[in-house]
């Protein structure tokens, strides 16, 4: 089989929902860090919320990742482990909004440096979709970026403004990899 038979005979559902879903990523992120970014002068019940609330929809968008993935035959190992680690950290910051700004930083650092390596992992598969270059680029930043937020935990300028800039960066990959996706479709098809 050639590799035009093999593209025609791929499902092709599975790139046209990965680009829905880094859109909706996106939006959402831009969103979300407008949103922190205008709370985020101290830890009040509004900032505590926004920060439980991003990793439970990195949840639910793993979940709806693994789908399209099952349903393509792609990798999914990368996801259930991105599904555990949201789950936690939205557990962990949940707790840890009721110690202050350095203990979210703490936990938020964690997840950013360990998501950060999953995102790596599941974009280096997932290279013959295109488009996903920006998404190990994003893992890589994200894991330093997490380092960064356990250092800046310990400091007296410890900050929860760091982390809406973080998702907004992060928002950004997830719309140059949705356009990306879709200028290598009509590539592929052509």
């Amino acid at each position: 089989m050639d590799t035009l038979t093999e593209r025609a005979s791929a499902p092709s559902g599975a790139p046209a929902t990965l680009r829905r879903l880094y859109l909706l990523r996106f939006a959402f992120a831009a969103v979300w860090a407008g949103l922190l970014f205008a709370t985020a002068s101290k830890l009040g019940p509004a900032s505590a919320v926004l920060l439980v609330i991003y990793p439970l929809f990195d949840v639910a968008a793993a979940v709806v990742d693994v789908r399209s993935a099952k349903a393509s035959g792609g990798p999914v190992r990368g996801l259930y482990a991105n599904i555990a680690l949201s789950t936690l950290t939205g557990i962990g910051l949940a707790l840890a909004a009721m110690s202050g700004i350095p203990a979210v930083l703490r936990v938020w650092g964690a997840w950013a440096i360990t998501a950060g390596l999953v995102q790596l992992v599941v974009g280096a598969l997932r290279r013959r979709l295109g488009g996903q270059w920006a998404m190990i680029v994003s893992g890589a930043i994200s894991t330093v970026a997490g380092a960064s937020f356990v250092a800046q935990a310990g400091g007296d300028d410890a900050s929860l403004r760091n982390l809406a800039g973080y998702a907004l960066l992060g928002g950004v990959f997830f719309l140059v990899s949705a356009l990306r996706i879709t200028r290598d479709d009509a590539g592929a098809a052509g």
